[in-house]
């Protein structure tokens, strides 16, 4: 029997593979697709994801096929004005990296899939298609169809993640309701190769014509896409001819100047599960919620999702902590998300305003002070595995700062769960506790670098304990916070 079954082998499931992996657990992967989809689609993720890949060891992997993108996101009305940016486009920000990249998702697929070769214990099975599943009191029974050979089989594996998209069999399995959170619109992507330098936009531009709401990214080397909002009267099998997609861009590139590689009308949906776990069932990715691309957040939360599951399942399954745990997993993730989909369907309003008057009302109020500056919802989690606080970091990311020893923090720290503070601060704590960090397979960090203690210093903290995933369990200013923090640690009964 395997220890998990992913089914679907798009990012957020070949991540998870790869985190699971290299925990050592036996892992299945099914995907009913005989390769990777070679066409755009997914094109942006944030220096968090890049952290995640990281702690699978893909990070100089995937800088090889990513850019970085430094000059943030333009909201511009009809009339060229700039009325709202995204900040956060550091080069250098919190998790070590720069804040956000800019890539193609085959190139990334392909990195992801090179490195679950690594492991002996991840079994891939491609064009095996799900088509039930059962639970019982030990784990769960898989019925695959075999598409090359169109044979059945059956499978066994203690838990089964649903990575295998908006359609999700493994969500209809479990019954799990969407809601819907207001934004269902459909729109034109057109993706271009460049044959010939063009005077475009290093940046990301939301053209908020209300004559023909449009997006613009610079994605990596010569890709270029557009993202065109389809209007009420448009003829959607006209839309795609290139005739058109040519003259709907005329402004910036033209014909001879790039070569079309797709076109394709999608709707933008904003969609959020109810239940992502039943049982030994769990759901990841979009297979749990959608969300506009307005933020370019849909595959960075997918990734959150493998990041936040894998190291849950690892204690569970490897170290016998409380299967309770996996219920954190959505109580921590989801409120997130929501808030995630609820900015994009804000910003999606002003985006796709094509009423004249409200636009020209809406142009009036940005004109009326400088362009507004608005950064991504905080990385909190909801209810969970930490202690929670008011005014307390427990819950956010802790930074990936270079230590005294020029590595990055997550290269000393491995997957591994860490209490990092000084000599007399964890000597304070009771032995009990001492004997819970070594249950829970912890790193101690008695003698912490200068970027932690400065850390430490900041909060008024004498010691943190951070999860397998760099969240913050807790902080500790006393002996008795330490035991007490500590306690969230998940370990055998």
């Amino acid at each position: 029997m395997h220890d998990v079954a992913i089914v679907g082998l798009g990012p957020t499931g070949a991540t998870l593979a790869n985190l699971l992996g290299a925990a050592g657990l036996s892992v299945l992967v099914l995907e009913k697709e005989a390769g990777i989809f070679p066409l755009p689609r997914a094109i942006h993720f944030d220096g968090e994801v890049l952290r995640i890949l990281q702690g699978a060891g893909l990070r100089e992997r995937v800088l090889a096929i990513a850019r970085p993108g430094e000059q943030g996101m333009h909201f511009v009305n009809g009339a060229g004005e700039t009325m709202l940016i995204r900040g956060g486009s550091a080069a250098l920000g919190p998790h070590g990296c720069a804040n956000n990249y800019y890539f193609h998702q085959p190139e990334l697929e392909a990195v992801l899939r090179e490195g679950l070769a690594r492991f002996p214990n991840v079994e891939l099975r491609l064009r095996h298609e799900l088509t039930g599943i059962a639970q019982d009191a030990d784990g769960t029974t898989l019925s695959v169809r075999d598409l090359h050979r169109q044979e059945n089989t059956t499978l066994r594996a203690r838990y089964v993640v649903g990575c295998d998209g908006a359609r999700s069999p493994v969500r209809r399995q479990m019954g799990s309701a969407m809601v819907d959170l207001g934004l269902r619109q459909p729109w034109l992507v057109f993706d271009v190769l460049l044959r010939q330098p063009v005077a475009l936009p290093d940046h990301t531009v939301q053209h908020c014509d209300p004559a023909r709401p449009m997006t613009y990214c610079n994605v990596v080397g010569d890709r270029r896409r557009w993202e065109i909002m389809v209007l009420p009267d448009d003829d959607r099998e006209a839309l795609v001819q290139p005739d058109t997609l040519w003259r709907l861009v005329a402004p910036w590139v033209k014909p001879e100047q790039a070569r079309l590689e797709r076109a394709a009308i999608y709707t933008f949906h904003s969609v959020i599960a109810q239940g992502w776990r039943q049982g030994r069932l769990l759901l990841a990715g979009d297979a749990c919620h959608q969300t506009p691309p307005f933020l370019g957040q849909g595959m960075c939360a997918g990734i959150r999702d493998a990041a936040n599951l894998a190291w849950k399942l690892e204690a569970v399954l490897a170290r016998g902590a409380p299967a309770a745990l996996l219920d954190t997993y959505e109580s921590e993730r989801a409120p997130h998300v929501r808030a995630l989909i609820e900015l994009a369907v804000r910003l999606g309003n002003i985006i796709q305003t094509t009423d004249p008057a409200r636009a020209a009302e809406r142009d009036a109020r940005f004109r009326a002070g400088r362009p507004e500056i608005f950064e991504l919802p905080p990385q909190l989690l909801g209810q969970g595995a930490f202690d929670a606080g008011a005014g307390s970091p427990a819950g956010r990311p802790f930074p990936q700062p270079r230590l005294d020893d020029g590595r990055l923090l997550d290269e000393l720290l491995g997957r591994r769960s860490a209490v990092i503070g000084s000599p007399d601060a964890l000597a304070a704590a009771a032995p009990a506790t001492a004997e819970r960090w070594r249950r829970a397979d912890a790193i101690v960090i008695d003698r912490p670098d200068a970027p932690l203690r400065h850390w430490l210093e900041a909060h008024e903290a004498r010691a943190v304990i951070l999860r397998p995933d760099r969240y913050i369990v807790g902080v500790a200013r006393t002996g008795h916070d330490l035991d007490r923090i500590s306690q969230h640690l998940p370990v055998a009964p």
